[in-house]
């Protein structure tokens, strides 16, 4: 039997639709039997439901056909001929353009078997344009919270879906409070791809692909980082695959992040524990500009854990990054960028082997 787990002060909560945080306010973590996980039942699905078997709290999860829209297996390349070790993972084709469908898919499908009829989810853009497909797929209302900076793009891909769109002066955190603010009100599902760890059944997907499609486990992951669902994700599925006996070793995660926005950076350079809030000081990478993330300690401890290390990166190098990605005919969004920005930084060596993910595709960008 699969529960919520709280991450601090471990308390139980059933997988119900109210549940979101502990009522200490902690976090919460999904608990299920290891022997209830299999990776030797992998079936020939060509999208993420291949590795349903090892997804925890699966039984909550049957329904998945009627609400999938085909999210997965992404192509891994190699980055160009020059440098055979190096493997980029075109994460952005998915059916909304960004990796966030992986986690969508499962969160919204989670919130079909536990019969929702509306949803609420607040995001800087991707999140919310794949929550608001999967909720049509699956005939769910969708309020979906988003800054009036956000791109318009990301907005017209949020209405086409039929979701209703509520836009929030302030902060990316200011969003979030509203957002939460209205599920509290109206005690409806929050579908929050930080704090329900339904999301990172789906973003673990990505670790699995590319332990399949190397045949083998990389060196490095370069993942860039602000809320983490990405980066957690990743940690969560190598983790399972090593205690599984499928793989010897932990990749290293290296995370990146913007100058302008790096609470994890610093928290992770002056070996503190958690991230303390920062000030946005106006990053054109929008996906990754969250200046207090809600799981700092998961992520800065995974990275720990790895070895690894941030690197953060400035306006400037983003944009160079974008126009050479462009230039390799890969045209991405800002954010996916600052992941090119980082690998030139980062200065590894001639055998590593190294996985490079571009999140989102550059039609989601307004420049």
């Amino acid at each position: 039997m699969t529960l919520y787990s709280c991450s601090e002060c471990k308390k139980a909560y059933p997988i119900e639709v109210t549940w979101w945080k502990c009522e200490c306010g902690g976090l919460l973590d999904l608990v299920q039997s290891e022997s209830d996980k299999k990776y030797d039942n992998w079936t020939s699905q060509r999208s993420i439901w291949r590795y349903f078997s090892s997804m925890v709290g699966s039984e909550y999860l049957t329904g998945w056909r009627s609400i999938t829209l085909g999210e997965g297996q992404t192509p891994l390349l190699e980055l160009d001929e020059s440098t055979s070790n190096t493997f980029i993972k075109v994460d952005f084709m998915m059916p909304t353009l960004s990796f966030k469908d992986r986690g969508a898919a499962v969160l919204v499908t989670l919130a079909k078997q536990l019969g929702v009829n509306k949803l609420i989810v607040d995001s800087s853009g991707n999140a919310g344009t794949a929550i608001a497909a999967y909720s049509a797929k699956a005939g769910i209302d969708c309020d979906v919270y988003v800054s009036v900076n956000t791109s318009p793009n990301k907005l017209a891909q949020i209405q086409a879906h039929g979701a209703n769109i509520k836009t929030v002066s302030g902060t990316r955190e200011d969003v979030a409070i509203a957002a939460q603010s209205a599920v509290e009100e109206e005690q409806v599902f929050y579908a929050s791809h930080v704090y329900n760890p339904y999301f990172y059944e789906g973003t673990k997907t990505y670790a699995y692909e590319v332990y399949e499609q190397l045949g083998t486990v990389p060196d490095t992951v370069l993942i860039p980082v602000g809320n983490g669902t990405l980066l957690l994700g990743v940690y969560y599925g190598f983790k399972e695959l090593l205690e599984a006996k499928k793989i010897d070793y932990m990749p290293k995660i290296i995370a990146i992040q913007a100058e302008k926005c790096a609470p994890l950076a610093k928290a992770f350079e002056s070996g503190e524990l958690t991230a303390k809030s920062v000030v946005n000081e106006g990053t054109l990478a929008e996906g990754i500009a969250i200046a207090s993330p809600a799981r700092s300690k998961q992520i800065v401890e995974a990275v720990r854990e790895t070895d690894g290390t941030f690197i953060t990166v400035s306006e400037d190098e983003i944009l160079e990054a974008r126009v050479k990605l462009a230039a390799k005919g890969f045209y991405v969004e800002i954010t996916s960028a600052i992941n090119y920005a980082g690998y030139t930084k980062y200065g590894n060596s001639k055998d590593e082997v190294i996985v490079i993910p571009l999140c989102g595709a550059g039609i989601k960008s307004s420049t």
